[in-house]
């Protein structure tokens, strides 16, 4: 057997090992000789390619449109490594109670304990790169920042179907009609429903979110009603609603996306969620959703990059590790609207 062979056999493992040795790329030591190929690798194409300056100016961008808002209300951001774990909540033993608590003489108090399922999961890597000719930004200086923002807020657009998708899909749901009929009452039909939802979970949701319908649906139906109670209810501000509902915060997304060529979707349905959520929340802490991110270069959530493809075309991608988990469905509820 010859030296190839052996080196073969000794490499095999390795998908390298199909090369002889005088046939193999060089590894990228940062230094090729003119007109050399090598083998590049991830960390290289982010040393070449990666833009700190528009890095640094998504860290500082604001959503104009509120829709990171929108998202960190529904699905509270948890900062996580690329894998992590939280607890599913189990909260059987959070509200049991005992009527043999009582300890005999000689013998030990009775032993309780508290558990919960581990879940595993990972940040998914997302991203979004547009291809910009030179000759269609002509004179314009800060073009980098302007198509940089468009993709932060398409991403964004993109987080939040996602994590509407995901929570709707798994709460309880309850079809309520709001129109012009004699005796609705919506304010009376949600709080109706937060008290179900305490019943199945023990925790009262502390957090409403209306989609763009079902909130109109609601003032035409309180409008309706020819009574003081009915004007006045339609007359409530969101804050001065979440006060006569008792719950910390109550939201309304009129968010929309290009669902075909020609229409609008709504990014939020016809629903009205009802959830429970809280701001600086760590991974096993009892909200119904939250929203792992892991960190990249500068500690922000993005990375921009910029790629000069040929001598007119450029290309700017931003990306980002992300992902929404619904860490308990007890008392996750909605109202569908019609």
């Amino acid at each position: 057997m010859n030296t190839e062979n052996i080196d073969m056999q000794n490499n095999n493992s390795s998908p390298i090992a199909a090369f002889r040795s005088d046939e193999r790329l060089a590894l990228d030591n940062g230094r090729p000789d003119p007109g050399q190929l090598v083998l590049a690798n991830e960390a290289r194409f982010n040393a070449s390619f990666y833009s700190e300056p528009l890095t640094a100016y998504a860290v500082g961008w604001r959503d104009q449109n509120e829709i990171e808002k929108t998202l960190d209300f529904l699905a509270p951001p948890v900062q996580a490594g690329r894998r992590y774990e939280f607890k599913k909540s189990d909260n059987t033993e959070a509200f049991y109670s005992e009527t043999d608590d009582l300890r005999a003489i000689g013998a030990d108090f009775k032993r309780v304990e508290y558990k919960g399922i581990t879940q595993l999961d990972k940040t998914l890597n997302k991203g979004l790169t547009l291809r910009v000719d030179l000759d269609q930004i002509d004179s314009m200086v800060n073009w980098r920042e302007v198509f940089t923002a468009r993709l932060l807020q398409r991403l964004l657009r993109n987080e939040l179907r996602r994590a509407i998708t995901l929570i709707a899909g798994v709460a309880t749901n309850t079809a309520k009609t709001w129109d012009t009929t004699v005796g609705r009452d919506p304010d009376q039909d949600v709080l109706t429903d937060l008290i179900a939802a305490v019943d199945d979970s023990g925790v009262r949701p502390n957090r409403l979110l209306y989609g763009d319908v079902a909130w109109n649906k609601r003032l035409i139906a309180h409008r309706a009603q020819a009574s003081a109670g009915g004007y006045a209810s339609a007359g409530l501000t969101t804050g001065e609603l979440a006060g006569f509902m008792g719950v910390d915060g109550v939201r309304v997304s009129r968010e929309r996306f290009q669902s075909t060529a020609v229409l609008k979707g709504k990014v939020v349905p016809d629903v009205v969620l009802e959830f429970f959520a809280e701001d600086g929340v760590g991974p096993d802490d009892p909200s119904h959703a939250k929203r792992f991110w892991t960190a990249v270069e500068g500690g922000g959530k993005y990375r921009v990059y910029e790629q000069q493809m040929s001598a007119k075309l450029i290309d700017l991608t931003v990306e980002h590790y992300s992902n929404v988990s619904v860490t308990s469905t007890l008392g996750l509820r909605k109202l569908t609207i019609s």
